[in-house]
């Protein structure tokens, strides 16, 4: 089956349901492009948030250190994904981290340079405002996921995540084309990599889920969804 596999495009936030193509360009027009090696780091907790990240192609997870030194997984943006921090206040600095996964090419935009854009076109200010909607409403979604029905509830929440953002359809079956170590789920729902084999076992011998070939496959879908009472969230909202 694996062999067959192709990844369908992850839902884009930057232009899809928020920019048109014509404002998308404007944006790319203020961008300068900087090329980051997996393992690097865009920004740190702390560091002035003065910038947003366009990525052209590559990979990159925005992450969360706790007090204890555990890494938690927050997103995860792929190709076309428009993401960081920038707000209306002097002296605002970041809140996560942001690492490269993969070797990558970004586009910077400037908080500067984009504050004299939007001032220009009020069309782009407008759908701009609706990325940051978009933006703080996943922010919300996520959150709720993680912390209103335990650790199963954020599992699940994340499996659904996964499907809409790397599934492909196999019959009735939702086939995840990307492997991720049970360590990588567990930081994703800031659990333990055991409580996660734990969980992932009960859902296999639940007939929920299966692994082939180091791929999860997801079998009922629903159950998941009941879980962690989905509220049916467009899909470019409901990602990892």
């Amino acid at each position: 089956m694996t062999d067959t596999l192709q990844r369908k495009p992850v839902s884009q936030v930057a232009n899809s349901d928020c920019f048109t193509e014509e404002s998308l360009t404007k944006l790319k027009e203020i961008m300068y492009e900087m090329r980051a090696e997996a393992g690097n780091h865009l920004f740190w907790e702390g560091d002035t948030a003065d910038k947003l990240y366009f990525l052209k192609r590559g990979q990159v997870k925005i992450t969360k250190a706790s007090d204890e030194g555990k890494s938690f997984i927050l997103y995860v943006y792929n190709t076309g994904d428009l993401f960081g921090q920038v707000d209306p206040f002097q002296n605002s600095v970041h809140s996560f981290n942001a690492e490269v996964m993969e070797n990558s090419i970004i586009g910077v935009i400037q908080q500067k340079d984009l504050e004299v854009l939007l001032w220009q076109h009020g069309d782009l200010a407008v759908e701009f405002m609706k990325w940051m909607g978009l933006m703080h409403r996943m922010t919300q979604t996520k959150f709720r996921d993680l912390m209103m029905f335990g650790k199963p509830g954020a599992l699940c929440s994340t499996l659904i995540r996964l499907c809409n953002t790397y599934g492909k359809n196999h019959g009735s079956e939702i086939v995840i084309t990307k492997k991720l170590t049970n360590s990588e789920l567990a930081d994703m729902i800031g659990a333990t990599r055991e409580s996660v084999n734990r969980m992932l076992g009960d859902l296999k011998r639940g007939n929920i889920i299966a692994m082939e070939n180091n791929y999860i496959v997801v079998k009922e879908l629903s159950y998941l969804r009941d879980i962690c009472q989905c509220e049916n969230c467009p899909v470019d909202m409901c990602r990892i």
